[in-house]
């Protein structure tokens, strides 16, 4: 019988510019639906930890924000993030749409890995989607990748290869989780994000990035009902109203849809209560975005 190889451990830093599929991926790899998902860029406002336990390797992906034009504080501090995931990783994927190809985003992180020699893999997704076929790969601007390859993270395809190609490259190490974690996040920052990712479903244009979620509340004393009372945070009193709706039909169409993923999550019933709160200038303010959990 031939002798397994040595264990590998290893931070991996999924990275890319805003709508390239990080978190789509991220939730293919796991299995999990972990990271939310919208069709609008920039969903993602944290370094979010999801761990893969393969035999023979474990994997501590880190799901990071768009890398983007930043001027606001809550856009330079998803900035910083996205440069400290660079920083620490042992691996980086740089994730290229292949619809939309090559951007200035790309060519900063190829950058930043290169300067601390940190391997990267380049990564073009979405390649079920009919623009995908035709894209250029890799493309000419691409260098300094240890290799390239195309995944659909909703179909699955290339995704083994991907994971492979990984592992191969991680240092060896002992596993740091249990094998059932899948993050390091608790379930309240989890159901906050769910409750996050309804909004942006269910409101329109620019208002869901002034939009914050703080649960407030998080009681699991009963073992078949979880109670979870969040605030919805918005910096203009018209924009209270908005997410309120009239009657208050959009508060209620958030709740609903968000409650049926909380309790995918939770795997228990859920009473989720959701309240609108006026809080100006939350996403200029750099200790308000720590406590939100964005720096």
């Amino acid at each position: 019988m031939a002798e397994a190889g040595p264990h590998r451990t290893g931070v991996v830093a999924i990275l890319g510019p805003p709508n390239a599929g990080k978190s789509t991926l991220l939730n293919r790899l796991l299995g999990e639906k972990l990271a939310i998902v919208t069709a609008k860029p920039q969903t993602t406002r944290s370094d979010i930890l999801g761990i893969l336990t393969l035999e023979g390797a474990q994997i501590l992906f880190h799901d990071t924000p768009g890398r983007h034009a930043a001027s606001r504080s809550i856009n330079r501090a998803l900035n910083e993030l996205v440069e400290e995931a660079a920083a620490d990783c042992d691996l980086g994927l740089v994730l290229v749409d292949l619809a939309r190809g090559w951007q200035a985003e790309h060519s900063e992180l190829c950058a930043a890995l290169g300067e601390r020699d940190a391997s990267f893999l380049l990564v073009g997704t979405k390649l079920d989607l009919p623009g995908a076929a035709p894209a250029p790969w890799p493309p000419d601007e691409a260098t300094g990748a240890a290799a390239t390859l195309r995944v659909s993270a909703a179909t699955g395809e290339g995704t083994a290869e991907l994971l492979e190609a990984v592992v191969r490259r991680l240092p060896e190490g002992p596993a740091l989780y249990p094998a059932d974690a899948i993050t390091d996040r608790s379930l309240r920052f989890l159901s906050a994000e769910l409750v996050r990712e309804a909004a942006f479903e269910e409101l329109a244009q620019e208002l869901p990035y002034a939009l914050a979620v703080e649960v407030v509340e998080f009681d699991e004393s009963r073992p078949d009902l979880v109670r979870i009372r969040a605030d919805l945070l918005v910096e203009r009193r018209s924009q209270k109203q908005i997410v309120i709706g009239a009657g208050g039909a959009v508060i209620k169409r958030i709740g609903m849809r968000a409650r049926r993923q909380i309790e995918r999550l939770v795997a228990s019933q859920v009473h989720l209560a959701l309240w609108v709160k006026l809080e100006p200038r939350w996403s200029r303010r750099a200790k308000r975005l720590k406590t939100l959990g964005y720096s």
